[in-house]
């Protein structure tokens, strides 16, 4: 596997373990009562799910570097459907944040 195609892989992962955060987050929200455990079980199940890919990523990519790129994409991706669905919004401080994991990325794709 190339590095280009690893350092994909790494992204997708960290968007189906965003997928996985939603649906936790969302079996937190119903007021009513403590837990949703239907998405609770779903959000669990899809978030594990990023453990297989992880096995032939790190075969490729330093773990230093993959946990800066998951990292990074795993928090871009948080803060999108965090203003998207959740209606939270961002202040500059965030913004300036955001724009430096951006940078932070193209860094490691370009010299990594």
């Amino acid at each position: 596997m190339s590095y280009f195609y690893a350092f994909l892989l790494v992204i997708a992962l960290s968007l189906v373990g965003v997928l996985g955060d939603y649906f936790i987050k969302l079996s937190g929200d119903d007021k009513t009562k403590y837990i949703d455990y239907k998405l609770f079980i779903i959000g669990f199940v899809v978030y594990s799910l990023t453990a297989v890919g992880w096995f032939f990523v790190m075969k490729n990519i330093k773990l230093g570097t993959l946990g800066v790129i998951y990292g990074v994409t795993t928090i871009l991706a948080l803060v999108i459907v965090g203003v998207l669905f959740f209606n939270e919004r961002l202040n500059a401080y965030e913004i300036a944040g955001i724009v430096a994991g951006l940078f932070s990325l193209a860094l490691l794709y370009r010299f990594g």
